[in-house]
């Protein structure tokens, strides 16, 4: 397995979107989450997002082809860095790419100081995290009456 992460362009926004309403299709139809789910984001929403400055996007590789991506929220002001959004996509999950593209993306921005969040009710992404070293903080957000958001940090 070669994953390898690529940093994109700004340029490169409609290209992150189009996954990402992939990756995110079925938990929308699942959670009903219209307002805050990531298969419901505009182009334009995509646009800023990927123009924040402390903000950076990558593709996450396997052979040159884009599996998922992941995106980093570094301040560099002594706050945690966020990691929000990263998926890959269903037909490439379960090879072990989420992993080793936060074992990649830790190196780059350091392994500690991270936090993120996630839906509650999807125990794999749960054990993803708790396997990568992430801790729940105890808080949650209950989105609507089929999701919660759990909080995590390392």
């Amino acid at each position: 397995m070669q994953v390898e992460l690529k940093l994109a362009k700004q340029t490169e926004a409609a290209e992150i979107l189009a996954l990402q309403k992939i990756a995110f299709r079925d938990m929308l139809q699942r959670y009903q989450d219209y307002d805050t789910s990531p298969a419901n984001q505009t182009l334009e929403q995509m646009q800023q997002r990927c123009s924040q400055k402390d903000r950076k996007y990558y593709f996450i590789d396997v052979n040159d082809i884009h599996v998922g991506v992941l995106s980093v929220t570094d301040r560099k002001d002594g706050s945690l860095k966020r990691l929000s959004p990263i998926f890959v996509l269903p037909q490439f999950q379960g090879h072990g790419y989420a992993q080793e593209a936060i074992r990649q993306i830790e190196k780059i921005y350091g392994e500690q100081g991270w936090e993120l969040d996630t839906i509650l009710q999807e125990e794999k992404l749960a054990y993803l995290y708790e396997k990568m070293g992430y801790k729940k903080t105890g808080k949650t957000r209950v989105v609507n009456s089929r999701m919660t958001l759990v909080f995590y940090e390392k």
